[in-house]
């Protein structure tokens, strides 16, 4: 049963339908037209020119018409279509999409509210890899210019390649018969953004013809593209067992004494985890370059309608460096203890038993300067062949190809420390560190001489992820009977992960020193104000200045000659995944006093994993010290998918569509692959499992789609899902007498290490919502109101799953929100197209802190606008805006009183010319 807040938000679909939400298009197309005969759209009127932004909204919606299912669609009429940063943002426009943004910049895609490793992505019919080796791909890598249509599946048939609980998102570069003919299409641009104050160039070109039965196209997207982020982030609870754990130590009997002595707390150890302070405060300057670039081909040979050999390449690079400066307060240094309680607040969250310490005085605090610089490189690549031949009843579509990225990560953080008293505390939006009454406190910003150079960490990981597909499809129409369409095929996928990981400090004069240089301070190196450093404005997130040493100092002086972390065999990891899958389907269509289509089908695949790795295990010598043994596994699953989708003309403008199936989505293969990490300060490790199952569903969905004349749509439906064997990380089991060191080599401590895998969860739970989207052109009230319009979607959510707090918080599923609303308004007519959109996300759980303290992601809106204008038949000039209302990323954990981030990345205003010949 839904709760009363999903209640309460589908009572307000009838106005939200109305007034905002967004778009199921992207962008302005360019100005082409087309004439409608006013008869076939109410039978009055003149004659209709509909061009650019209102065209692609058109054939968005005549596609969601022929789908078999549950879909909706963005088109782009031709490259540059879309005037978003990259695919993510415009995909944040279709019904049912969120995107998940990181330092302002949108990334992985959500549906339905779902976990982005749920949705299943795929280029031009094959499994796209991205790199990151989990199932969810990073579309920022993605040169939207070169799409030419994203199509959000959100029903299966037997058909489709398995793999998306939420949803899939199809995606199609374009091909020369899409557009026969010659084509030459430009554009170039360049934008601005408000805190970097720089501005970025970009440019992209098409070139198309067919020459009779064959057809060539080529297009490159170049694009370059710097944001600042300021934040004043990384508050988070920690627990006083962070101390009192440590039995028989000054630091748990003065912790124990403090709160006895300032907050009127006896101590017991059921409250270990129950009294929290503030971890880390930290103010920060992000500072992103990215390169993109971006190519795709196309060879079509097409003698006729029935016969099309189409090879797509589909190819580019996305490199990007960020230069963070962070002056952080570690007030839970293991030296260091409670001094002072100033402020707590033992009602907020007494609901879960939590005392929060508000503002405290910490006898030593661990001071960071760290100048951290992370260069990340992906490559990727896509080939494939299509085959489509219709002759006589039958019909035969074949496919195969190969998706493949390399992704590189090279990560450096220079380290400075300062142990000194300081006290920490809450702020209206994060946190700050300031002098304590303690006659040893320092300034933290303003004291170079007191921190000593600690450690220059290195790490490097290299990432290959290689796919390869081949399909046959072959169906038999029926001309006559209620049986109209018999459909069955193959398909076969070979999907491998790779990664190799090496880590090292540089602690002293040359590689591989014992020698620790505790004596060079952070001022005998040259200082530089961060935000000269970066360029752009002064630090936006709160009134502070500080100085640091650059990247490229630290990376000259402090990295020997030839320097290159190397890889560890310890830190190797490979899964390889195969998977056979055969299906069947036919089409129905018959009457019952309105015409019926049902599509009824099933898959069964057998899949097959090797996983292979190391495992640590002590030297066979009996000397001290862990050893690399090689590893590895085998595993098997087998799965049979019915899927059922079917609409019905209740009118020739009013359909009500259905769909049911059994779906999965197979667990990541970084969490198959045999690898241990290490997290010394939370005194954990965390495993892959190679015995994971995938997580499965049962869902339903029905809708009434009402198509308006003149392009408008109005539609809504509910949909249902019941999903088991979830993935989660669970405690499963302890490493006793670990020993952790401190940067200098003396002993930090001994501790029990947790060990924590991804596990399949038991039990299953329920994900309902409803979905509305209306697209209302203002044309069909008035003319004088022709070109004018709306484009709005809502989706609203309701789970029954909890989050993984081991205290037994309740929270929503990591990732869900309850609600997304999207809107545009627009007016798109002769040569003038306008276009104002707002979309915006509802909270939701970004983590479960130490698994036991959820941290929120706040609800975040956003305002874009585009306008254009035709200046020629063959020129247009454009004027777009990303977060014109300079809209904050903003968290807390449990609370909104309780801040974790504060991150302001300005917005982005872009002036670009387009050509067409």
């Amino acid at each position: 049963m839904m709760n009363s807040k999903f209640n309460r938000s589908v009572r307000t679909a009838p106005f939200l339908i109305g007034v905002a939400l967004a778009a199921l298009t992207a962008a302005p197309g360019m100005a082409q037209t087309t004439t409608v005969d006013p008869a076939s759209e109410d039978g009055a009127g003149e004659e209709i020119v509909v061009s650019g932004y209102r065209r692609s909204i058109e054939e968005a919606i005549d596609m969601k018409r022929v789908t078999v299912g549950f879909s909706d669609s963005i088109v782009a009429t031709d490259i540059a279509d879309f005037p978003e940063q990259n695919l993510s943002e415009a995909l944040q426009r279709v019904p049912g999409v969120t995107i998940e943004r990181d330092k302002g910049l949108g990334t992985r895609v959500n549906v339905r509210g779902l976990p982005t490793e749920f949705t299943f992505v795929f280029i031009n019919k094959l499994a796209t890899a991205s790199g990151s080796g989990g199932r969810d791909v990073e579309f920022d890598i993605f040169a939207s210019e070169l799409i030419q249509s994203v199509t959000v599946q959100k029903s299966p048939t037997a058909a489709d390649e398995e793999g998306g609980i939420a949803g899939s998102v199809s995606i199609r570069t374009a091909r020369p018969f899409d557009n026969p003919g010659l084509r030459l299409v430009g554009s170039a641009e360049g934008a601005y953004n408000s805190i970097s104050e720089k501005i970025d160039p970009s440019f992209s070109v098409l070139a198309s013809n067919t020459f009779g039965d064959f057809g060539v196209l080529v297009s490159v997207a170049k694009q370059q593209r710097t944001n600042r982020t300021d934040s004043n982030s990384g508050i988070n609870f920690r627990p006083i067992a962070r101390w009192t754990d440590r039995a028989g130590t000054t630091y748990r009997n003065q912790a124990i004494a403090v709160l006895q002595r300032d907050a009127g707390v006896t101590f017991t150890d059921a409250m270990k985890n129950k009294i929290v302070f503030l971890d880390k405060v930290g103010d920060r300057v992000y500072q992103n370059d990215q390169d993109r670039l971006g190519l795709s081909g196309s060879i079509q040979y097409k003698p006729s309608s029935s016969f099309s050999l189409a090879f797509d390449a589909f190819v580019g690079s996305y490199d990007t460096t960020e230069d963070e400066y962070d002056a952080a307060a570690y007030s839970a240094s293991s030296n260091s203890t409670l001094e002072t309680i100033h402020a707590y607040d033992d009602k907020t969250l007494s609901d879960a038993g939590i005392i929060v310490l508000r503002d405290v005085s910490y006898t030593n605090t661990q001071h960071e300067f760290l100048s951290k610089e992370y260069i990340n490189e992906t490559d990727y690549r896509q080939f494939g062949g299509e085959l489509n031949w219709e002759t006589g009843n039958w019909t035969i579509n074949a496919l195969g190809g190969y998706s493949g990225a390399e992704k590189t990560l090279d990560y450096a953080n220079l380290k400075h420390v300062a142990y000194a008293p300081s006290r920490s505390r809450y702020t209206e939006n994060g946190g700050e560190t300031i002098p304590s009454s303690n006659p040893r406190t320092i300034d933290m910003y303003n004291a170079p001489d007191a921190y000593l150079f600690e450690a220059y960490e290195t790490t490097r990981e290299q990432i290959k992820d290689d796919k390869y597909a081949a399909q046959v499809d072959v169906s038999y129409g029926f001309a006559s009977s209620i049986l109209k369409r018999l459909n069955f095929g193959g398909r076969y996928t070979n999907k491998s992960n790779e990664r190799q990981y090496g880590e090292e400090k540089i602690q002293g004069p040359t590689r591989g020193s014992t020698a620790y240089v505790n004596t060079r301070t952070l001022g005998a190196s040259p200082l530089t104000d961060v935000t000269d450093i970066v360029g752009g404005k002064a630090y936006q997130a709160r009134d502070l200045s500080w100085a640091q040493i650059s990247n490229d100092y630290a990376r000259d002086f402090f990295r020997p000659a030839g320097f290159v972390t190397p890889f560890a065999d310890a830190n190797y990891a490979k899964v390889k995944e195969e998977t056979i899958a055969g299906y069947a389907m036919a089409d129905f269509q018959f009457d019952i006093a309105v015409p019926v289509f049902v599509n009824l089908g099933g898959r069964y695949l057998r899949t097959t994993i090797h996983s292979e790795g190391f495992h640590q295990v002590q030297n066979p010598d009996g000397t001290t010290g862990l050893t690399p043994t090689p590893v590895s596994s085998e595993g098997r699953y087998e799965k049979f998918l019915p899927s059922f989708n079917a609409h019905a003309e209740l009118t020739e403008s009013l359909l009500l569509r259905a769909a049911a199936s059994q779906t999965l989505i197979r667990p990541a293969l970084t969490d198959l692959a045999y690898k241990r990490t290490a997290s010394y300060s939370s005194f954990r490790y965390t495993d892959g499992n190679p015995g994971l199952k995938p997580t499965y569903a049962d869902q339903w969905e029905v809708g009434v789609e009402k198509y308006l004349g003149r392009g408008g749509i109005l539609s809504a439906s509910y949909f249902w899902k019941k999903i088991k064997g979830v993935v989660q990380s669970q405690l499963t089991g302890v490493v006793p007498d670990v020993t952790v060191y401190n940067a200098n080599g003396t002993v930090n401590g001994v501790y029990d290490f947790d060990v924590y895998q991804p596990v399949n969860a038991e039990g299953s739970y329920k994900v309902s919502g409803v979905e509305l989207n209306a697209v209302i052109p203002f044309g069909m009230f008035a003319e004088w109101a022709d070109g004018f319009g709306i484009n709005a979607n809502a989706t609203f959510l309701d789970s029954s799953l909890t989050g993984e707090s081991s205290l037994d918080i309740p929270t929503s599923p990591i990732g869900l929100s309850d609600n997304a609303y999207n809107a545009t308004v627009f007016y798109d007519k002769g040569p003038l197209s306008l276009r104002l959109s707002y979309n915006r996300r509802g909270k939701y759980v970004e983590r479960i802190e130490r698994n036991m303290y959820p941290v929120y992601r706040d609800a975040y809106g956003q305002f874009d606008f585009a306008a254009s204008y035709q200046l020629t038949r063959n020129v247009r000039v454009e004027v777009q805006g990303i977060n014109v209302g300079n809209a904050k990323t903003t968290g807390y954990t449990m609370d909104p009183s309780f801040p974790t981030t504060y991150e302001l990345s300005g917005s982005r205003i872009s002036l670009g010319i387009r050509a067409q010949l």
